[in-house]
């Protein structure tokens, strides 16, 4: 009786530690981002968009490799500090396997030293500031976003090629804004040396009256020759209204706001034939992943097409998912071996993790404001593809 008994509990241990074996397997991903703040638009969009590529990837099973995938979302509010603390609750509390991560550049900023500490992965999506694959960046981190320098690059490459071009830049004065103009003053020495940056404005996030910072904008080129140029980089609600209805084109000039997500870029319908360059819009990429993207947000959303961030966290669950299969799991060392150039399948096409600094290299679009859009999503036309081979990045992290 008594080794009955004996037995019983020892397969019972058996059950219990299979149980809790089975438990330890599963796949746990964070995914940190602004869900409140001036950015939760954003944050939504990047949520929306990783789920929709884990469904993608695993034909809706939710499981990867044989583990079940379990996916933690917090909120930063758009506050640095928490953001720090969040991953750090991540990688300590939660025994997540990688993380996802953040919305606003100084939260990511702040999130790299945590990944570098706990010694775990750490994919950057969606923020762009330049130093986050640049002084600040780790072997730990991996960036699925593209950084400023990309959209500089992009942005350039939507310039006249010739004829004096003067341009007066105007950003938000944090991480983002500033890193986008010096990266954007750099591409144009590049690729644009017949466009001149003649004048930078900078303004606070929250800025909601842009009369000061336009007429400055004014003031800088009105008296210039040739091609005149507003060129703005900002996130959040945009002030390219605010600014045309001072009617710049009195002084000849004309407005380059960059690409947004489509609630922004629906301001733009007054201005067709407007030029400029964009990450993604759903309308450009041709590839049986985009397809299903578009085909299946317009059905879970009254027709509603995937936006500019939505793309953004597919790319970052193909990223993970791709990586972890080539490493045979979640090693840390094994994924950073893995994911060193290594190539993975987005909406827009295939990227690949430049070995020096982990930055996703990716093509990007130059557009046109369409004249004759039928809805407030059917916006843009596709001037060209702007390839990766196009935009060549400067290595300047410190490895």
């Amino acid at each position: 009786m008594q080794r009955v008994m004996k037995t019983a509990a020892f397969a019972a241990a058996l059950i219990a530690g299979s149980a809790m074996t089975a438990q330890a397997a599963d796949l746990k991903i964070a995914l940190i981002a602004s869900k409140t703040g001036p950015l939760e638009a954003y944050a939504k969009q990047t949520e929306t968009g990783f789920m929709m590529g884990l469904e993608y990837l695993t034909k809706g099973s939710m499981t990867w490799q044989g583990r079940k995938i379990q996916v933690i979302v917090k909120d930063d509010q758009f506050k640095p500090d928490v953001a720090k603390s969040l991953l750090e609750q991540a990688y300590g509390d939660d025994n997540v396997d990688l993380a996802v991560g953040t919305t606003g550049s100084g939260g990511a900023l702040a999130m790299l030293p945590v990944a570098e500490e706990f010694k775990k992965i750490l994919i950057v999506e969606p923020a762009v500031a330049d130093a986050i694959t640049g002084e600040k960046w780790n072997k730990y981190i991996f960036r699925t976003a593209r950084n400023s320098m990309q959209d500089a690059y992009a942005a350039a490459a939507s310039f006249p090629t010739s004829g004096e071009v003067n341009v007066a830049t105007l950003a938000q004065d944090y991480a983002f804004g500033r890193d986008g103009i010096k990266a954007m003053k750099d591409a144009l020495s590049t690729l644009r040396p017949n466009v001149k940056v003649v004048f930078e404005e900078y303004a606070p996030t929250q800025t909601t009256d842009f009369t000061a910072s336009a007429q400055r904008l004014f003031d800088a080129l009105k008296d210039k020759p040739g091609k005149k140029i507003i060129a703005i980089v900002w996130a959040g609600p945009h002030p390219l209204p605010k600014i045309a209805d001072l009617k710049p084109e009195r002084f000849g000039i004309e407005m380059a706001p960059g690409g947004n997500i489509l609630p922004v870029m629906k301001l733009y319908k007054p201005y067709p034939g407007m030029e400029g360059a964009i990450y993604y819009y759903y309308d450009f990429p041709k590839n049986p992943m985009n397809d299903w993207l578009v085909t299946e947000h317009k059905k879970r959303n009254n027709g509603a097409p995937p936006d500019f961030f939505t793309a953004g966290g597919f790319a970052a669950a193909s990223a993970a998912l791709t990586a972890i299969q080539k490493a045979g799991g979640t090693n840390t060392d094994k994924l950073i071996a893995a994911m060193e150039g290594m190539a993975f399948d987005t909406p827009k096409g295939t990227m690949f993790f430049r070995k020096e600094d982990h930055q996703a290299m990716q093509q990007m679009y130059h557009f046109r404001v369409k004249k004759d859009g039928k809805d407030d999503t059917d916006l843009l036309d596709l001037v060209q593809v702007i390839p990766e081979s196009a935009m060549p990045l400067p290595i300047r992290n410190k490895r």
